[in-house]
């Protein structure tokens, strides 16, 4: 079986890597010649143009995209005029589910197969496979089976078909707004240890200790214990916590379905919260405390 792989970042380079370890031949391509110089150290074919990296696929052509979310459209307006009627698309990335259904649709119309894969695993993919929430028509996810067990972390497990297009990106999209819960929790426990200075607490020691037998274990934790042990004073890292939009996603779907997602909400929120200097709220509690109680307001 062979793959053309669009855009090669840190997943999609990772990725095509992995599916050539697992006999899957791959062509990949990126808009960025370093991008593609670095693929190619690897041994792995690449492609200078869309129009290149069509051609050097047989019919009918397997193609997946790990592109950021707001160049998906962008690279199908280049890229569907390239192809013909039984050809097939993945979008791996970090799509909005809805904009997969239209994409989705989009493709079908012109004969193309669509297929909407979550991926996560991120950096450490490569080494310990991917975890693959697939949404589609059955005949396309069984025609690309082969690359998903190629990219998991065996071939029975760890990938699933979960239902038509957009089922697979609404599937991530909560897989995330989970993740900045868990994020979270985590990130105020080990703050209160780290408060709580009479007793001196090896932080690094604490999460090793948990990552065995504890019912809080998750790879999560095995990354927190790893940086500890590297940082145990997370020198040099600013309190500034981005997010990438599937959080705010799963608190809008939570919002319109009306299910609460209280702690979801909250990890969101801590984020913005994250990133504001001198804060106009903060600022706004302590003139209200001076006013009604006459607290001391702090000078800056």
């Amino acid at each position: 079986m062979e793959l053309g792989m669009i855009g090669l970042g840190r997943m999609g380079a990772n990725m095509a890597q992995r599916l050539q370890q697992g006999g899957i031949a791959v062509t990949g391509f990126d808009h960025g010649q370093p991008a593609r110089e670095r693929l190619a150290a690897t041994g792995i074919a690449t492609a200078a143009t869309l129009e290149e990296l069509v051609q050097a696929l047989p019919a009918p052509r397997a193609l997946w995209l790990m592109v950021p979310s707001e160049v998906v459209d962008t690279v199908l307006d280049q890229l569907l005029p390239l192809l013909a009627p039984g050809d097939l698309l993945v979008d791996g990335g970090n799509s909005w589910y809805r904009h997969s259904q239209q994409r989705g649709a989009r493709c079908v119309e012109q004969g193309v197969g669509f297929v909407d894969c979550g991926t996560s695993g991120g950096v450490w993919g490569l080494q310990e496979g991917y975890c693959l929430m697939v949404g589609g028509e059955p005949a396309g996810v069984q025609r690309l089976a082969p690359l998903f067990g190629a990219l998991a972390p065996a071939q029975d497990r760890g990938w699933a078909h979960v239902g038509p297009v957009g089922a697979g990106h609404f599937c991530k999209m909560v897989h995330n707004g989970i993740e900045y819960g868990m994020m979270q929790a985590y990130a105020e426990g080990f703050a209160l240890m780290e408060k709580k200075q009479e007793f001196a607490l090896d932080l690094a020691q604490v999460a090793e200790v948990w990552r065995h037998g504890s019912v809080v274990r998750s790879w999560l934790l095995d990354l927190s214990a790893a940086t500890l042990q590297r940082n145990p004073g997370l020198e040099g890292i600013a309190p500034y916590v981005a997010d990438s939009g599937e959080g705010r996603w799963t608190v809008a779907e939570a919002l319109e379905l009306e299910v609460p997602a209280p702690v979801i909400t909250q990890s969101l929120l801590e984020r913005l919260r994250s990133r504001q200097d001198n804060s106009f709220a903060d600022r706004m509690l302590a003139a209200m405390r001076n006013e009604f109680g006459g607290h001391a307001i702090r000078k800056p």
